[in-house]
């Protein structure tokens, strides 16, 4: 057995087709005929823009909008001038075409590859990904016809590009197996949103491998078998048959509420990173936005976004939700990402640094834009404002009296808007939950943000690996924080929501039950799964369950009572 990451729920049984990385080596030779360079050079970017048109036309057709954007994504960053300016300006100089993209390409990954981001990272691959289809342009070689393969196969790559995954016919590929990526990358994304199992970051797997090798891809436990015994394969087969069976009886909670085996109503809302991403918040059934990341009109733009287009964004996911609450995170960046026009300083240590409220704070008049665009779009729908990295009831304050400052401005200019719009804190420090209490007198809801609460409680960089082992929201020290927010909550008459990822964790569900969480946001594909797991709890059950692992003093306890109990 291969342990990797597990990226897309399921369990896939078929035969192994290897998608070996091409040779793409080329002699950096210098050219005389310059113009005839970038015009060759011109011809390989309109080609790859044109096929990434139609390649995401496909699939907006056959998996989704979301996913369609990624692609999307990449014309509209091989088309930006700083990106095409510089590769011109090196043919200009004297470079080859492959030399130029190669070197350009490769700058800008090193950037993004080493922030300690997930969105940062995943453009990193993103870059990866344009340079290697634009490469095969220029040296004439073609792709692999993954359309092609046959029923049953189970796809083996180092790595699952968003280019690779528009070929693939769903019908015919039961499982995906990558030597990199992570849940959060594009190639875990597109899996989901096909609904294959995939497994992915598992070591040097291509080379361990043969094409028509027999494959098992357990999807939901991160682990794959090569040529399994008879034994293991007739248990997976009826692993397989109980989870399509389970999958369809998730169907009818569709349209349904929210319900404890008690009867009584939580909410289940969705994370979402775009207005467009609020659709299919819809389509999943979800009852909200618990988390509207507005970075997106910050990071993919050459200029501060205006108030007019922040405003536009921000109305059409709260049309889209059809009056359910779009919680709106305000900007949370800082010097950890790097956005030229914003200017942000180098710091030593960003996540503990210059960012999120405290940048904005710092920056009132392009914080005021933000606020008064979502204060705007309230008239649109039902919206709250939920200011990130909170850890003084200062700034919370400070937010509030921006709030009080625009709605003045927007009475005087007849503009309407929604008198009552709230504004919240993101929990996600271990100050804000020593200090829970006192927020919970200024903050007019609370949404928990367990992944960065995990980070800053346990004093732990996710990204390194030495640590890693640190880094769970089922830690003793987390789950102790976590239930003093919602307490503080619950005793000042808030309401608490969660937008982590332990939100939708089977295992994390009883306990957020037993402490009292109003709201779960979660990805939108998991909303009835989150759904139909909160239907099996009565809350007798669940605060005997929290009782029992509370009073843990290590993980390892925690997590074998969690799962003895669990109910999936």
């Amino acid at each position: 057995m291969y342990k990797g990451i597990a990226a897309s729920r399921g369990i896939g049984i078929g035969s192994i087709c290897r998608i070996i990385e091409q040779d793409l080596s080329f002699e950096a030779k210098m050219v005389s005929d310059v113009a005839a360079e970038k015009a060759r050079f011109q011809k390989a970017i309109d080609d790859f823009v044109e096929e990434t048109y139609a390649m995401a036309e496909d699939v907006k057709k056959n998996i989704g909008e979301k996913e369609s954007e990624i692609l999307l994504g990449h014309a509209v960053m091989i088309s930006d001038p700083s990106m095409s300016g510089e590769m011109f300006s090196m043919i200009d100089a004297g470079q080859c075409a492959e030399a130029a993209l190669t070197g350009v390409c490769d700058m800008f990954y090193g950037i993004f590859s080493t922030m300690d981001d997930e969105m940062m990272k995943q453009r990193a691959s993103d870059i990866a990904d344009v340079k290697v289809s634009i490469l095969k342009k220029l040296l004439d070689v073609k792709d692999i016809e993954i359309s092609k393969v046959p029923k049953g196969t189970v796809l083996v790559c180092k790595d699952l590009t968003p280019s690779m995954t528009s070929q693939i016919v769903k019908e015919n590929v039961v499982g995906i197996i990558t030597e990199v990526g992570g849940p959060t990358s594009h190639s875990a994304i597109l899996a989901r949103a096909l609904e294959i199992p995939a497994v992915l970051s598992v070591p040097g797997i291509v080379d361990l491998v043969e094409d028509k090798d027999a494959a098992i891809v357990d999807g939901t436990a991160g682990d794959v078998f090569i040529n399994p015994e008879g034994d293991v394969l007739a248990k997976y087969v009826d692993k397989r048959e109980e989870f399509i069976k389970k999958r369809e009886e998730l169907k009818k909670f569709i349209g349904k509420d929210t319900l404890t085996a008690d009867g009584d109503k939580l909410e289940i809302f969705c994370n979402i990173g775009t207005p467009k991403d609020a659709k299919k918040a819809m389509e999943c059934d979800g009852e909200g936005v618990g988390l509207f990341r507005s970075e997106f009109l910050f990071m993919d733009n050459t200029h501060l976004p205006t108030e007019e287009e922040q405003f536009e964004a921000y109305k059409e996911a709260l049309e889209t939700m059809q009056g359910k609450t779009v919680i709106i995170r305000t900007l949370d960046i800082g010097g950890d990402k790097d956005i030229p026009y914003m200017d942000f300083e180098k710091e030593e240590n960003p996540f503990l640094g210059f960012r999120a409220v405290r940048y904005c704070l710092a920056n009132p008049d392009m914080y005021k834009v933000q606020l008064r665009a979502i204060t705007r779009a309230s008239a649109f729908g039902k919206a709250k404002i939920m200011v990130p990295l909170v850890t003084t009831v200062d700034e919370v304050r400070a937010v509030k009296k921006l709030v009080a400052e625009i709605k003045d401005d927007l009475r005087k200019e007849g503009i309407p808007f929604d008198e009552g719009i709230e504004v919240g804190c993101m929990t996600e420090t271990a100050a804000s939950a020593a200090i829970a209490d006192l927020l919970a007198k200024e903050a007019d809801f609370f949404s928990i943000g367990t992944n960065d609460l995990t980070g800053y409680t346990m004093a732990v960089d996710r990204g390194n690996a030495k640590v890693a082992y640190l880094y769970s929201a089922f830690q003793p020290a987390v789950l102790r924080s976590i239930r003093q927010i919602i307490a503080a909550a619950k005793e000042a008459g808030i309401p608490v929501g969660m937008c982590g990822e332990a939100a939708a964790d089977p295992l994390m569900i009883p306990l957020l039950m037993s402490f009292g969480l109003d709201e779960y946001s979660v990805n939108p594909v998991l909303v009835l799964t989150a759904r139909s797991i909160i239907s099996k709890w009565s809350k007798a059950e669940a605060d005997a369950l929290a009782e029992k692992v509370m009073a843990m003093d290590n993980i390892e306890d925690v997590l074998a009572a969690l799962k003895a109990a669990a109910k999936e």
